[in-house]
């Protein structure tokens, strides 16, 4: 048993023999990992095989998907918050010394020193910016996948009864 994706969302299984509906059976996927599914409709007949719209039986669905994406997302927009204070910290580190406004001494021993404080401060701020920025950019699309963890489509079981139910509210609106 093989399957591969029919339309976003939904999910074909190839089989050699017939199956019932809410039946387990395992099916392989193009890069040899197996995974069980179970067996929702028969879409056709064709050739000696059968098709079949499965749902994977571990429930990973896209619901799962989404929960587990905004999960990762929050995770590194904590980390690049976390790096960003420590680029603004390194970059605060002689911040008394630039603060004084003393000018660059041109051949003076301390020359190279005072243009290499100044050169690592403008450095850390351009990063602790940087992670800043990546840190809302994926707080972003944290919230973006938030919003999709309820959403209910075609890979569902329960998307029948669901779009059943849908129907039925639009026609008594409409009529």
């Amino acid at each position: 048993n093989t399957y591969y994706k029919f339309a976003p969302n939904v999910f074909l299984a190839k089989c050699t023999e017939k199956h019932e509906k809410g039946e387990v059976i395992p099916v392989e996927t193009k890069y040899g990992k197996k995974n069980d599914s179970i067996v929702f409709n028969l879409i056709m007949e064709r050739e000696g095989f059968f098709y079949y719209s499965i749902v994977r039986a571990d429930g990973f669905n896209v619901q799962e998907h989404a929960k587990r994406r905004a999960e990762r997302l929050q995770n590194a927009a904590v980390n690049a918050d976390k790096k960003s204070m420590e680029y603004y910290n390194r970059g605060q580190k002689d911040h008394d010394f630039l603060s004084l406004g003393e000018p660059i001494k041109i051949g003076h021993h301390s020359e190279r020193r005072h243009r290499k404080i100044i050169e690592q401060a403008n450095n850390n701020m351009a990063k602790c910016v940087e992670q800043s920025n990546l840190s809302d950019e994926y707080s972003r699309r944290a919230e973006y996948w938030e919003s999709r963890t309820n959403m209910i489509n075609e890979s569902m079981p329960e998307s029948v009864e669901f779009f059943e139910y849908k129907l039925e509210q639009a026609k008594t609106r409409h009529e």
